[in-house]
């Protein structure tokens, strides 16, 4: 049951469906990104996924491997993105590994923290608010 939760809560990702993201989460979700920055809140979160989708339109999770410990999933896989600022669409492209943590809490992600290495879509990021 824990790993279909993740696997709808990917799907709703993939699908940039903002509602169906926020209706997998608890009301006091906490995301934690890959530099430790955290957010609390259902309705914040349904604000930052907003913008990241105007960021990367494209934004997809692929996941490789999935693991289960009681309430804890951890899974595994890769990350992509296209930032949709000026430039050639290839060269604002990113696909890195990464990996999840969640929390479930009553069949509601309740935690969703990402482990990635954030520099290449940073980097792309920057250099398209200088252009």
């Amino acid at each position: 049951m824990n790993k279909q939760i993740v696997y709808n809560f990917v799907e709703a990702i993939n699908g940039h469906n903002v509602d169906r993201i926020c209706s997998l989460m608890t009301d006091d979700h906490t995301f934690i990104d890959c530099q430790g920055n955290e957010v609390v809140g259902k309705e914040k979160m349904r604000i930052g996924w907003i913008g990241y989708f105007q960021w990367f339109p494209d934004y997809k999770i692929e996941l490789t491997d999935i693991f289960l410990h009681g309430d804890i999933v951890a899974a595994f896989g890769f990350a992509s993105g296209t930032f949709q600022g000026s430039g050639d669409k290839k060269e604002n492209h990113w696909r890195l590994p990464a990996s999840w943590k969640a929390i479930i809490k009553n069949g509601e992600i309740n935690l969703w923290q990402v482990y990635a290495d954030s520099k290449i879509p940073y980097d792309i990021i920057n250099k398209n608010k200088k252009q």
